[in-house]
């Protein structure tokens, strides 16, 4: 039963946490508790948790289309960012930054998926050998 909400629980935080990353991303002055971590491990931690909150809730999506989506919404942020009202720099290695962070999440996720769905075979072999 717990297990069946997982999923669920994670479409919901992931909600929140676009809806969080994106305020974030584009009030015009970032909050003062943040300026002294690197805005480039802000962005790999923030897409970071996208991607495994994303893959989590949307199991049956591909992984690949997954992280389509996020480096796109990394894309448009840092293109709403060069708006000059925000006073927000736009810069494509923050971007390039979304996007590796959404990679290494989803390969170690299509990892840790490949091994657990060869794992009963694996038993099942054993079991019949």
């Amino acid at each position: 039963m717990f297990f069946r909400l997982v999923p669920h629980a994670c479409r919901v935080m992931l909600v929140a946490a676009l809806i969080g990353t994106t305020v974030m991303a584009l009030v015009p002055h970032e909050p003062k508790a943040l300026d002294q971590v690197l805005d480039r491990y802000q962005h790999m931690a923030a897409f970071g948790l996208l991607a495994v909150l994303a893959s989590i809730g949307f199991r049956q999506a591909s992984l690949f289309r997954l992280g389509e989506r996020l480096s796109f919404l990394g894309a448009l942020i840092e293109i709403a960012q060069s708006i000059p009202e925000l006073h927000r720099d736009c810069d494509i290695f923050d971007w390039i930054a979304d996007s590796v962070a959404i990679v290494v999440v989803l390969c170690i996720v299509g990892l840790v998926r490949n091994h657990l769905l060869s794992v009963p075979a694996q038993l099942e072999f054993e079991a019949v050998g």
